[in-house]
């Protein structure tokens, strides 16, 4: 056990800007009954994703996972924890997982459906959230994992999972009937991401569109995976003839609105996805072309387990994930940063939009 004080990072749920650092019970001070496991936070990713979850936090119950002060909150982030003590005899002290964490140096979890790949944590606060946030996999057992991509694990699996079933999703409907598919943030990992996929998927039958910034357009061409690159005050420019599917990653309700109205009834399908630009979220109510709905990832997994079976949509999902390793690798650039002063940096940076599009924040609270 380290000597670095235990701290839960927080943040004020209706001022994203407003964050502190509070004193948590050391590893010694934590009082673990019966069946329940002590996880200490290793390492985790930071990046526009968890923001979304912030914004999205009240709506979609982000917050509700790892309960905090009242008016604050625990930003939910992917990464490697340590089992470091144990009162469950199926999980023993030692043992590393992948999963759901908050911001923070400890966690407990109350392991349950314990199998030689993972456990889901059984306290009851969580039961009635998505089932894949609650889900622990221990990378012993863990096909997928490597020590060497650890730090590609945690800042591209489960925003690639997002991708896999957004394509997917896409797919099942036949792209809704449109000849392209338009994504808002188009240099953020999951729109790369799912422009990977499309790419690879439909090749020429369907144009993949991404709209970006001026200073990402270098960027977001390098990676191949579109056919066209636009920023976001030439809309216009696009053909308003062309069936698109909208995949909206910004939030940004300026876009958002520019797009509709360009396209108007050929807008097909208009999903919402990230929040990357949190601050200009205001939405339209009524818009030309099919309105936009919240894309939920975990409602597509259930439906697609249910269909192909667990073991089978693994496989797929891991077939995707290996071919899009190897490109992300060659287009992103893993930066670390070690206590809670680099984790407050990289958090408002991410929170003000100032990350660059080629780095991927590693970070750990232990200094």
């Amino acid at each position: 056990m380290k000597e670095t004080p235990a701290v839960d990072f927080l943040v004020e749920r209706g001022n994203l800007r407003h964050c502190k650092f509070v004193r948590a019970p050391g590893p010694d001070e934590v009082q673990l009954h019966d069946g329940e496991v002590l996880l200490e936070v290793a390492t985790f990713a930071f990046t526009a994703n968890n923001v979304t979850y912030a914004v999205a936090g009240d709506m979609m119950s982000y917050w509700n996972f790892f309960p905090a002060e009242a008016g604050w909150g625990k930003v939910p982030v992917w990464g490697f924890g340590d089992v470091i003590r144990s009162h469950h005899e199926g999980v023993t002290e030692g043992e590393r997982v992948f999963g759901y964490f908050p911001m923070s140096t400890h966690l407990v979890v109350r392991p349950g459906h314990i199998s030689r790949s993972g456990f889901v944590d059984g306290f009851p606060h969580r039961q009635t959230l998505p089932a894949v946030y609650n889900q622990y996999t221990r990378v012993a057992a863990d096909p997928g994992y490597a020590a060497e991509h650890e730090d590609q694990q945690q800042l591209f699996r489960p925003l690639f999972m997002t991708a896999f079933l957004l394509e997917d999703f896409i797919a099942d409907n036949d792209v809704f009937g449109a000849h392209a598919v338009v994504l808002s943030s188009a240099s953020s990992k999951t729109a790369f991401g799912l422009a990977f996929l499309l790419r690879r998927n439909r090749g020429a039958r369907c144009e993949v569109i991404g709209l970006t910034s001026p200073g990402n357009v270098a960027f977001v061409e390098k990676l191949g995976c579109y056919g066209r690159v636009v920023t976001y005050d030439r809309i216009d420019s696009l053909p308003p003839e062309l069936p698109v599917v909208f995949v909206d990653m910004a939030g940004n309700g300026d876009v958002v609105r520019a797009l509709h109205h360009h396209y108007r009834d050929n807008v097909k399908y208009s999903c919402i996805v990230g929040a990357t630009h949190w601050e200009r979220g205001t939405r339209e109510a009524d818009l030309p072309g099919a309105q936009p709905t919240f894309f939920f990832a975990p409602t597509q997994l259930h439906k697609r387990t249910q269909e192909w079976g667990a073991e089978e949509f693994q496989r797929r999902y891991g077939v995707a994930w290996r071919g899009f390793l190897e490109f992300a690798k060659s287009h992103i650039r893993v930066v670390s940063g070690r206590g809670p002063a680099a984790v407050e940096r990289v958090y408002l940076e991410t929170v003000e939009g100032r990350t660059k599009p080629d780095e991927g924040h590693i970070l750990s609270l232990w200094g």
